[in-house]
């Protein structure tokens, strides 16, 4: 789930007619002295985190002026609250609060449909509030085709003995909430306290909705860099990775920043897993042996071989781990082959100098292992590829040897860059990149092995040189399937004469800036 901030969340209830306090986002402290001017009340200041208990944690706190608002968030902008460097404080206006509700709805996967929960006690967590006054809790299956009634909200809030005109308030406002939720897709949504101030208006006081994953590309206007639940901010390299899983449908990324530096002085890898209860069992097996992950990160469900070559290069921006781990389900149903082929490109631009382990059990893993063992024999590391018969525990332990063997060594990320081609190189796009052919060296090929190579068939030979077979918009489409097998056999066997270039945009400057941080 793709979490919003608390100032998000408040901007789409005020879009859908729900009362929410005056107030805006500050990034400064400046900033904060002119809203709290501007709104000419007393007000209250809110860092802006995925948190809960943020008043425990002093990311609550309240102005009288706007001096005092200002000296005070200058004191807040710029520490860190757990996983936040915070950045935003949410200004709004002190209200007098006669009475506090919680109001929440979560998907009831057990009966498919929305739950909405209502309680005449807000202020602290629903399952405290359930726990300590279980009368004032009561809850109602939605109906997804025909939406929340008035009178459904109004029967919700009335078993919790709310009457009168505060019961027709509370049920406009819930009905409210309801088709906010339902317009944006939302996983989860909370308002809590929602409260009942002293002139007798009902306000959302803080507000938070989660957004489906799968829905977030319905919804650019919400402005979501990356549709996970990550209980931090995405970093950089997390976004760049999420592009990747963004427009390419073909199988899962998965891509997760476990340590915000990495350091020498720890036995970090990086981590490469295939399918959930596998990776797991292999992160198991490497942490058991004292090793730390850098990352945490899932290659799954048939995924190309362009996709897999762009995970590794991805993992292998981050500086100083000691090795590198892949190891997913010793079982899976994909053609490891493809996860090989990309890792034998990745690992070749990179000149990869850490050892590597890499576990690829499943179908065609003799094909995988082969492979690997083939093509990845003169690069400065050695990797060493396992199948199915091979446990994680057994391969942890040969990482662990072969980084003894290699001790000395730490990953050192090296700047992108492209190999020069010729200006008239034949070429065509694919669904992710390009395919390059230099027919200047065509000629001294001795087998063509390029077209048999070649799966998908959308090779041919036209005056002894390879050429697409199908039509240019075809091969964009997905005809050619970047299975690498052409660019590895003329790399290998011939004149090196094929480059697919598959672009990972943010990386190159992501690279630039780690490269200059290094000689600092």
């Amino acid at each position: 789930m793709a979490r919003l901030y608390e100032f998000q969340s408040k901007k789409l209830l005020k879009e859908g007619g729900i009362r929410v306090p005056e107030g805006e986002v500050a990034c400064s402290p400046d900033e904060v002295r002119q809203i709290t001017q501007r709104i000419g009340k007393p007000v209250v200041l809110k860092i802006q985190v995925w948190l809960t208990g943020r008043a425990g944690l002093g990311g609550i706190q309240f102005a009288e002026t706007s001096e005092e608002a200002e000296n005070k968030a200058s004191k807040i902008f710029g520490t860190k609250v757990k996983n936040f460097v915070i950045d935003k404080i949410l200004i709004e206006e002190k209200l007098k609060i006669k009475s506090e509700y919680f109001a929440g709805l979560v998907i009831d996967d057990s009966k498919k449909s929305p739950l909405l929960i209502f309680s005449s006690v807000g202020g602290t967590g629903i399952e405290e509030i359930a726990r300590s006054h279980p009368e004032s809790v009561s809850r109602a299956s939605i109906d997804v085709l025909t939406g929340l009634k008035d009178y459904e909200a109004r029967n919700l809030i009335r078993r919790t003995k709310i009457s009168g005109k505060l019961l027709l308030q509370l049920s406009d406002v819930l009905t409210k909430f309801y088709n906010v939720a339902r317009q944006y897709d939302a996983r989860s949504a909370e308002m809590n306290p929602l409260v009942l101030t002293e002139d007798n208006l009902v306000y959302a006081a803080d507000c938070h909705l989660t957004i489906d994953d799968y829905a977030v590309f319905r919804h650019p206007e919400l402005g979501i860099e990356v549709a996970r639940e990550f209980d931090r901010p995405p970093t950089w390299l997390e976004k760049i990775a999420y592009q990747v899983e963004e427009k390419d449908h073909r199988g899962t990324f998965y891509f997760f920043q476990m340590a915000e530096e990495v350091s020498k002085k720890d036995k970090f890898i990086g981590f490469h897993g295939a399918g959930g209860g596998g990776s797991m069992m292999s992160m198991d097996a490497v942490l058991n042996r004292g090793f730390k992950l850098a990352n945490y990160c899932d290659t799954s469900g048939n995924p190309s071989a362009s996709k897999v070559y762009r995970a590794s290069k991805i993992i292998l921006s981050q500086p100083n781990i000691r090795g590198y781990f892949a190891s997913g389900s010793g079982v899976a149903s994909q053609e490891q082959y493809h996860s090989a082929r990309g890792m034998v490109k990745a690992f070749h631009e990179e000149k990869l100098s850490i050892p590597g382990i890499i576990r690829l059990g499943g179908n065609f893993e003799e094909k995988a292992i082969e492979i690997l063992g083939t093509y990845l024999k003169d690069i400065p590391a050695k990797v060493e590829g396992y199948g199915r018969d091979d446990s994680p525990e057994f391969c942890a332990q040969r990482l662990e040897e072969l980084i003894k063997e290699n001790q000395p060594a730490y990953h050192e990320v090296k700047p992108v860059v492209d190999p020069a081609l010729p200006k008239n190189c034949y070429f065509f796009e694919t669904m992710t990149g390009k395919l390059s052919i230099d027919h200047n060296k065509c000629p001294d090929c001795r087998t063509k092995g390029c077209i048999e190579a070649c799966k998908a068939e959308i090779l041919k030979l036209e005056d002894g040189k390879p050429v697409l077979s199908v039509s240019q918009e075809e091969a964009k489409k997905g005809k050619c399937t970047e299975c690498l097998a052409c660019e590895i056999f003329c790399t290998f066997h011939e004149q090196d004469a094929i480059f697919i270039h598959l672009p990972i945009p943010g990386l190159r400057e992501y690279r630039e800036e780690i490269v200059k941080k290094s000689k600092e």
